[in-house]
């Protein structure tokens, strides 16, 4: 049970360091509350409600794989976001 907590804290940590780093990268370019910024956050508060639901659905056939490609996905969007947050700056 320690890789679904780990998993869980992963996917906390990896999202709210791209929330906050779109709120330094706003505030650097003094432009806080910008729109592009609020895209990027809204779609990381997406991400997170839907890999915890993935995690804690336990109705999946085999609970490791899924766990592995929510892994997985949380990788792929996670560079995904952090590239938008690149173009950004």
């Amino acid at each position: 049970m320690a890789n679904i907590r780990d998993l869980k804290k992963d996917i906390n940590y990896v999202l709210g360091d791209i929330i906050e780093a779109v709120y330094i990268v706003d505030a650097a370019n003094n432009k806080p509350d910008s729109k592009d910024g609020a895209k990027i956050i809204d779609s990381a508060i997406e991400t997170f409600d839907d890999l915890i639901a993935k995690v804690n659905q336990r109705s999946v056939e085999n609970r490791p794989a899924h766990l592995k490609s929510v892994r997985e996905e949380l990788e792929k969007k996670g560079a995904a976001l952090i590239e938008k947050l690149n173009k950004l700056s």
